[in-house]
């Protein structure tokens, strides 16, 4: 049978570490790798789900693992992901099963996200019943790449590491305004007010669910003249602004938007001013979104590579102060996440079904190995209008994350 010979080929190539045992529909079994561990046991229910997979593995694994028609009988999505993607880096080309793949259409590159658009993206994933999230994600519901400063820090102290982070990346001083655009469910804006003493702090969202949830927190902290939150298109922001952050935002721009959004942050930012953007990418080539995360869980969404931000960023007039890449923080944030939803799946299953359960094992698995095997990645570029706007050297970051923890005691105590 033509699909079991390409999925034997294909996976006696990817398979070299660890041990993988297939069945197949027809009741054959065949064994891959080295007999190490770790050892994963798969099973297709039909003939039908191994030639979808062979002819388009990138969409169809994910969706044959939802549907129960790749049925694991032995370790986990996360798993299989690891043994085929560990010794091959991801790269994939040379598989025969995957060279099919390249017919996938480019057209997704070029779609544009108008705010309509984009409010319906945000929709699919943001506006999910919030109490999913807070069964996975730290106590203050940070949505993206934590900042491990430690290796053995936990997932709320490396989610306020990265606050600090950033918070120091934008020389943020006492009394100054700060637009957050993309603002999640608030915890970064109240932490620049808080902690950083942010005079005014606007944060925009396109999510209804994410809106309440941050104007409920900032009415609770006392700061809802000083820290408001609207549903808001960035292109509609108007105002000028000290300080401009975005984390987690910029991945579902799209790039024929790319131009529209570094001349709005222009626009917005004063002549003295700094923005942080902090962004999901890739180091490698561009290449259009895995069909599979595009389709169910980020619609819209892409991953940039440098040389396709840094054009739109000087046709806009803005000048790159700084470029940090954090590699593996976002893999240890997923680990983490994956292990915390995993932990509570049967209060996922009440809140949803067994297919949705499935999708999100699938999407944390999967955005987990592409940081720990792949070329996925977090940029943090640090933008200004004028090239005098921050110091000589970088020691300020490190300064200022120390007088940032010692304001964080401080409102700890004052808060208890």
């Amino acid at each position: 049978m033509l699909s079991e010979r390409l999925l034997k080929t294909g996976l006696t190539r990817a398979v070299r570490r660890g041990t993988l045992t297939m069945t197949t529909a027809g009741g054959q079994s065949f064994t891959f790798g080295d007999g190490t561990d770790p050892k994963v046991a798969i099973r297709f229910t039909d003939e039908a789900a191994q030639l979808a997979l062979c002819l388009h593995p990138e969409l169809k694994l994910g969706e044959l693992f939802m549907d129960g028609r790749l049925v694991i009988e032995q370790g986990t999505i996360y798993d299989l992901l690891q043994l085929v993607l560990q010794d091959t880096h991801g790269e994939l080309d040379d598989l025969p099963f995957h060279r099919l793949r390249k017919i996938r259409t480019w057209m997704q590159l070029r779609s544009e996200n108008d705010a309509a658009r984009s409010k319906r993206n945000v929709a699919h994933h943001y506006d999910l019943d919030g109490r999913l999230y807070a069964l996975f994600l730290d106590s203050d519901r940070q949505y993206s790449c934590a900042y491990f400063d430690r290796p053995d820090a936990s997932l709320e102290e490396a989610q306020l590491a990265k606050k600090r982070h950033i918070t120091a990346k934008l020389l943020l001083d006492p009394g100054q305004s700060v637009l957050d655009i993309g603002s999640g469910w608030g915890g970064l804006g109240l932490y620049m007010a808080q902690v950083a003493g942010a005079g005014a702090v606007k944060g925009v969202t396109l999510s209804e669910e994410q809106l309440d949830v941050s104007r409920r927190r900032a009415v609770a902290a006392g700061l809802p003249d000083r820290v408001r939150f609207e549903l808001e298109d960035y292109r509609s922001t108007q105002g000028s602004f000290d300080r401009i952050v975005s984390v987690g935002m910029f991945e579902h721009v799209g790039v024929p938007s790319y131009d529209a959004y570094f001349q709005t942050c222009h626009r917005l930012l004063k002549e003295d001013g700094v923005m942080l953007l902090h962004t999901i990418g890739r180091t490698g080539q561009p290449y259009p979104t895995n069909p599979w995360i595009a389709r169910y869980i980020f619609p819209g969404g892409h991953l940039p590579t440098l040389s396709e931000i840094m054009p739109a960023v000087e046709r806009a007039g803005l000048i790159v102060t700084d470029v940090e890449i954090l590699r593996l923080h976002y893999a240890f944030t997923l680990q983490k996440w994956r292990e915390r939803f995993m932990a509570h799946r049967e209060e996922v299953l009440r809140l949803y079904d067994e297919r949705f359960c499935r999708m999100w094992e699938c999407y944390l698995a999967m955005s987990e190995s592409a940081f720990r095997f792949q070329d996925a990645v977090v940029f943090q570029i640090q933008l200004a209008k004028r090239n005098d706007t921050v110091p000589l050297t970088r020691d300020y970051i490190a300064e200022r994350e120390a007088a940032l923890r010692a304001a964080e005691t401080a409102e700890l105590k004052r808060s208890a």
